[in-house]
């Protein structure tokens, strides 16, 4: 069995030839490895009584009269550590400590997978490194406390935009130097082959679990999915198990940031593609390929690049594409917090803007689910500041 390296002409593996060794050796492990029942026995016994899956739909009973349809979310933000990223983080540390490495690097940003990788290095027993932008340990400093507790280095990035994208930038220096006994945790669908199939396919499981409650709970599939989209793995784990079946319609939430036309970490419906951190996407970036300063409220979408099957399925229209401004996130924020109690991440708070512009336009019959990717508590500080400053 071999692996796709490309989804249409996105894709691909643009590293360093010191890394493609340690990129084959982990698509070897993919392949043999994973599969093997021992294995996926060892897996889902730390996602079921560790991590806290499955993960409930969530019927919504206020959104769903405000906006005027039936309105579900996909709790996340319940999984342990608070967020998505567990499910990918565990994965890989578990297949990396049975190849026999030794420390987990990761990058992240709004430091939910750093948390993770935190969390999957604690209770695996492997060293954790973490590089996280200047920008993004000031702005997410309870994250930051998390990883330290558990054990893990926050290595500060004070490099370019001190953010996400230079992060990521230091560990893949950083694997060069350790590459026989450090595993780097990607946390998205982006970089070399095999991540972004290797990423999806770990976080699935939110797909195939929505899917299932969704029967069980309507008898039917779903009209709408939404998700928020920064490199892109939430979206394409809720994604991906729904990609044959045409009457679901679904929309990627990028971060609108300032608007198009300003600031914005809006990949997909401002960019044009290129190669970033190993791979062929969408990306933003000026009329000489340099990557153009990304923007968001939310450091887990302030990202200049996002994973290449998002790029082969906006462009075969698959998915449909969306943003959303700073603003719209900032009040949806506070709207689901106040119509339901359930306080979003930043990061998820795109999707639930977006879910309340169609909404109103949708029957009453209308199924939606929303893939509340994380819990807000990270983003407290954050909105008391706009809540200040609004008022």
């Amino acid at each position: 069995m071999e692996l796709n390296t490309r989804f249409g002409e996105y894709g691909g593996c643009f590293v360093p030839e010191t890394l493609m060794v340690a990129l084959e050796e982990l698509e070897s492990a993919f392949l043999n490895i994973f599969p093997n029942p021992a294995f996926q026995k060892e897996f889902q016994e730390y996602l079921t009584t560790y991590a806290g899956r499955k993960t409930p739909l969530t019927l919504c009973r206020n959104m769903s009269k405000d906006l005027g349809c039936t309105v579900y979310l996909k709790r996340e933000d319940l999984l342990h550590s608070g967020a998505h990223k567990l499910n990918n983080a565990l994965g890989q540390a578990l297949l990396a400590k049975h190849m026999g490495k030794k420390r987990l690097i990761a990058e992240t940003g709004a430091g939910q997978h750093g948390v993770a990788t935190a969390i999957a290095g604690a209770v695996l027993g492997l060293e954790v490194d973490v590089f996280m932008g200047e920008v993004d340990i000031a702005r997410q400093a309870l994250n930051v406390a998390r990883m330290n507790m558990m054990g893990a280095r926050v290595i500060p990035v004070t490099s370019g935009t001190r953010t996400l994208k230079d992060a990521m930038n230091e560990a893949l220096r950083d694997w060069v130097a350790r590459v026989r006994d450090t595993h780097y945790l990607i946390g998205t669908v982006a970089g070399p082959h095999p991540y972004p199939v290797l990423v999806r396919d770990l976080q699935r499981v939110i797909g195939d679990e929505t899917r299932e409650q969704i029967l069980s709970a309507q008898g039917r599939l779903p009209d709408i999915i939404i998700a928020c989209i920064g490199g892109g793995s939430n979206a394409m784990g809720i994604f991906h198990p729904f990609i044959d079946d045409a009457s679901v319609t679904m929309y990627g939430v990028e971060a609108g940031g300032e608007g198009l036309d300003k600031k914005h970490g809006a990949s997909l419906c401002g960019g044009r593609p290129g190669v970033l951190h190993g791979n062929y996407s969408y990306l933003l970036q000026d009329s000489y390929g340099q990557i153009i300063e990304s923007h968001s409220i939310s450091a887990g979408l302030d990202y200049p690049g996002v994973g290449p099957e998002h790029a082969m399925y906006k462009d075969s229209k698959r998915i449909t594409y969306t943003a959303i401004t700073d603003t719209e996130a900032l009040e949806a924020f506070l709207y689901l917090s106040r119509t339901e109690g359930i306080v979003p991440a930043l990061e998820s708070s795109h999707a639930i803007a977006f879910a309340r512009k169609i909404g109103p336009e949708l029957s009453k019959d209308a199924l939606l689910i929303i893939n509340l990717s994380g819990r807000g508590d990270k983003d407290v500080e954050t909105v008391l500041r706009y809540m200040r400053g609004a008022a």
